[in-house]
């Protein structure tokens, strides 16, 4: 896929109101496959797995992959393993059977890439840390970089090249950085990922945070990793602002809330109306916390 399609899909989800901003194109080698290859990595208590496995394949539809106990660190560890795939986004979902070897857990994505050694050489050369370098898993191998400002990333290269449907829409790695590293993470993140800023919003309303009387900067990004949605904020965040890993687009919010709540997906924020969307926090059962909007524009 072309970024110039990426960034005209992404323009027409973002919405009319909001100013494509030029990125000068970056020198790093493009690594990324497409979002359809990249994941929210989530992390559960092994006897909560199926029923968050029930839960998000039934609020958002699609199927699992078969669920398999592997060693997935590169230190001794137990883990059940299974892919979810549903046409607003995936999920890799892990319910580890013995303690998680530190530092996994805190990442929040896994993104494919087509050379890991490639994609670790640009990781390092456009500022990001190598925490996990490169090693073996059962289907390839894997490395788990840190952006400037604390935001983690898994990396992926399969052994046997997947290849999975494109998303109907697609979902947003929601971002909080504080502002003294914004700069360096927006700098890095862009060189690695060649993507381009969609909007840089310097007074965006605050409710969209949980912080209705004031506003923030909210920077949004589209790349072949998908969308990207930066909150820069000073960490007065009231709960579940900042625990949300992932936003889905769907047509119907409230219809989708209501699926999930005889899934037993409780909503801590009901749906409100923002700029360009409806929006609502859940919580899914295992304690995955998750932004759901519908487009308005």
């Amino acid at each position: 896929m072309r970024l110039s399609s990426v960034l005209a899909a992404a323009w027409l989800s973002f919405g009319a109101a909001d100013v494509a901003i030029a990125t000068p194109a970056p020198q790093s080698p493009m690594v990324a496959v497409a979002p359809q290859y990249d994941t929210t990595h989530v992390y559960v208590a092994p006897q909560d797995v199926d029923a968050f496995a029930a839960a998000f394949l039934g609020t958002f539809g699609g199927a699992s992959t078969k669920q398999v106990v592997a060693t997935v660190t590169p230190t001794p560890s137990s883990t059940t393993s299974q892919l979810l795939q549903t046409p607003v986004g995936t999920v890799s979902l892990f319910g580890f059977k013995t303690p998680v070897p530190y530092p996994f857990g805190a990442e929040r994505t896994g993104y494919l890439v087509t050379d890991l050694d490639v994609a670790i050489k640009a990781a390092r050369a456009t500022g990001a840390d190598v925490l996990v370098a490169p090693f073996p898993d059962p289907i390839g191998r894997d490395a788990v970089i840190q952006w400037p400002g604390g935001i983690n990333t898994q990396l992926y290269w399969h052994t046997t090249t997947p290849h999975y449907a494109p998303l109907q829409t697609v979902p947003e790695n929601r971002i909080y950085v504080s502002p003294d590293r914004v700069e360096a993470f927006l700098k890095s993140y862009l060189a690695f990922s060649h993507g381009a800023v969609i909007s840089d919003e310097a007074t965006a309303p605050g409710a969209e945070i949980g912080r209705p009387a004031d506003t923030y900067r909210r920077v949004r990004v589209s790349s072949n990793f998908g969308k990207l949605v930066v909150m820069v904020t000073n960490g007065h965040l009231p709960f579940p602002y900042g625990r949300e890993l992932t936003g889905y687009e769907v047509p119907d919010l409230e219809a989708t809330l209501g699926k999930a709540r005889t899934l037993g997906v409780d909503v801590l924020v009901e749906p409100q109306g923002l700029p360009g969307r409806r929006s609502a926090m859940v919580r899914f059962p295992g304690g995955y916390v998750a932004e759901i909007h519908t487009p308005t524009h």
